[in-house]
């Protein structure tokens, strides 16, 4: 059997590199820039590496029904694990992935290919626009895991745009994003208390560590109209590897207390991360 190598490309916002993994038979981490940004086995695409992912996976597994098909929409392509995770977690789910530079979706789709029987559709366009053409009511769970670079753009964080998802999706459905953040959390803090004025519930998704102020790391915003299974989710995310934790209801208002929400004039990408804080090698 042929080894694989690994590809390297110019993309349109950086160099891509998809790297095998020697472990994993079919399995690729996708990195930009150096900063990684999926891993995806082709072989099992219910394994999710990355303690972000593995998280977000949980949100998808905790919502109504499981087993049922959703309309997904992904703002955010990288390697795809997450629509493939879908796919196999919920067969006959309908997804869309938004992903704005059209170069590393072509060379995902190319060397990484999506398995036939899944009903994933890329587009390639900026993830706000896209949701702005969006018909309403029509997602049951948006994802949005949307990096330029290693930062969240800027007008990915306001409320216009919390606006449109709460247009897009359906009246049980499901906001999750990841993001990125340290100490005193004044990006995380004013998201929180963005999509605070757009839903009724709010849950966030972190590792003690990083909710400590200790580092900076990935956490998880997850926004909804009726209330969250967070006992469920809290009981898979404690049984990780990488233990997180699940703050909701007092302790998270006593957290967003005095941020304010963004609009689109004030808006600012998210913090910079520490050298070092996701990079690899």
């Amino acid at each position: 059997m042929t080894e694989p190598i690994p590809v390297t490309r110019a993309v349109d916002r950086g160099t891509a590199k998809l790297m095998p993994d020697v472990d994993r038979e079919r399995a690729w981490l996708l990195t930009v820039d150096g900063a990684p940004q999926s891993y995806v086995d082709l072989d099992d695409p219910g394994h999710l590496e990355f303690e972000y992912a593995r998280r977000l996976g949980h949100v998808l597994d905790t919502l109504d029904g499981p087993g049922r098909p959703l309309d997904a929409v992904h703002l955010g392509g990288g390697a795809l694990t997450l629509p493939r995770y879908l796919a196999v977690t919920r067969p006959g789910s309908r997804q869309q992935v938004v992903e704005a530079d059209g170069a590393l979706l072509d060379l995902v789709t190319a060397h990484l290919p999506l398995p036939a029987d899944c009903d994933v559709t890329p587009h390639t366009a900026d993830a706000r626009a896209w949701l702005e053409a969006a018909p309403a009511d029509s997602a049951d769970v948006i994802v949005a895991d949307v990096f330029g670079g290693s930062r969240v753009p800027a007008h990915l964080t306001t409320a216009a745009y919390a606006d449109e998802a709460a247009r897009v999706l359906r009246e049980g459905g499901v906001y999750v994003a990841n993001l990125a953040d340290g100490a005193p959390f004044d990006f995380l803090r004013s998201q929180l208390a963005t999509f605070a004025t757009r839903f009724e519930e709010l849950a966030l998704v972190a590792e003690p560590g990083v909710l400590r102020g200790r580092r900076f790391g990935n956490a998880l915003l997850i926004a909804a109209h009726h209330p969250l299974d967070t006992a469920a989710l809290a009981r898979r995310t404690a049984a990780d590897a990488f233990p997180a934790r699940v703050e909701h209801g007092a302790a998270l208002r006593r957290f967003v207390a005095g941020a304010r929400p963004v609009r689109d004039e004030d808006a600012v990408p998210s913090p910079e991360p520490p050298a070092g804080a996701f990079g690899i090698g």
